[in-house]
């Protein structure tokens, strides 16, 4: 690995296929595309290095791999906790709070019409930005929970 031209970060694999994939760094918003697959798929973090290939620089080769992980990210059928429905209680409607859990990982909580409820957790369970933030908090399980005007999403270990 070559010091001056190498990244090194912790990167969401955004999109792959056989021949290629989009690695996103989630620290830095960069976007790598890799010349080739080395086995990775969408979902996947990296934890590692990239390294811009010659002779034009414009695609990338995963260069180092010091941790790989895949997240998850379901609904799940349980109902927010005591704890949420507390939170979302002193909150307006259209807010988010969020909270360190226990140990690792972090609790969102939101509020929305109750007729938005079920929109609101497919955009949670559909959005990269709740896969890169797992990334950045270093969980591998992204659980939401919903009832009618409260979703939960809980990044767990």
């Amino acid at each position: 690995m070559s010091d001056d031209t190498a990244s090194e970060g912790r990167f969401l694999v955004t999109d792959a296929d056989e021949a290629s994939a989009v690695l996103k760094d989630v620290d830095r918003g960069q976007v790598h595309t890799l010349s080739d697959n080395p086995g990775v798929e969408a979902g996947d973090i990296i934890e590692g290095a990239v390294e811009p290939e010659p002779p034009m620089e414009v695609t990338y080769a995963l260069v180092e791999v010091d941790e790989r992980r895949h997240v998850t990210v379901e609904e799940s059928r349980e109902l927010p906790t005591t704890q949420e429905r507390a939170i979302a209680a002193d909150q307006p409607e259209g807010e988010l709070t969020r909270r360190e859990r226990a140990g690792d990982g972090e609790l969102h909580v939101l509020t929305v019409p109750d007729e938005e409820t079920e929109a609101a957790v497919a955009d949670v369970l559909d959005d990269e930005a709740t896969l890169a933030r797992a990334a950045r908090l270093g969980v591998g399980r992204v659980e939401v929970r919903s009832e009618p005007g409260i979703v939960s999403v809980r990044y767990l270990p």
